[in-house]
């Protein structure tokens, strides 16, 4: 599993390429030759960048819902609507698929942000639209989501 760590501002071509940030780019190093999965976001409007052995661990788990039941048929399908291989370019480039740009909105200023062991990428004015309308719901979020963790000292 590859843990990602940070968020990193880019800018895509006319041709829909993304210069992945050096720091990123050293990060993904290990995973480089494998490629990678990118799809449509269930619950944002942006991608998900999944480094290969991510998305063979997600399709795996996948792959055991009973597809005799209408609901996880539909899951699927949807869930992997639009996905598609991709690659990194020997200069650091992504190329963004157009349907997918298009799906995320994005067209020139690029947020690569780190989701543990994925990458969103994000159109900057939705990204920083997101994080701001969800920054005074954090407190009470982060105390649901973690508050009955322990910490370990």
């Amino acid at each position: 599993m590859v843990n990602i760590i940070g968020t990193y501002e880019c800018k895509a071509d006319a041709k829909g390429r993304l210069m992945v940030a050096s720091a990123l780019k050293k990060q993904l190093s290990p995973v480089l030759e494998e490629g990678f999965v990118i799809k449509r976001s269930v619950f944002q409007p942006c991608l998900e960048l999944y480094p290969m052995q991510e998305w063979n661990q997600m399709m795996s788990k996948i792959n055991k819902l009973n597809r005799f039941v209408k609901k996880n048929n539909d899951f699927i399908r949807r869930f992997t609507a639009g996905v598609k291989m991709v690659e990194m370019d020997s200069a650091g480039r992504i190329l963004i698929p157009k349907d997918l740009s298009v799906f995320a909105g994005i067209e020139k200023e690029v947020v690569l942000s780190s989701a543990v062991n994925i990458i969103e990428i994000w159109d900057k004015e939705k990204y920083e639209s997101v994080i701001e309308d969800t920054a005074s719901d954090f407190a009470e979020l982060a105390e649901e989501v973690m508050g009955n963790f322990e910490i370990d000292e």
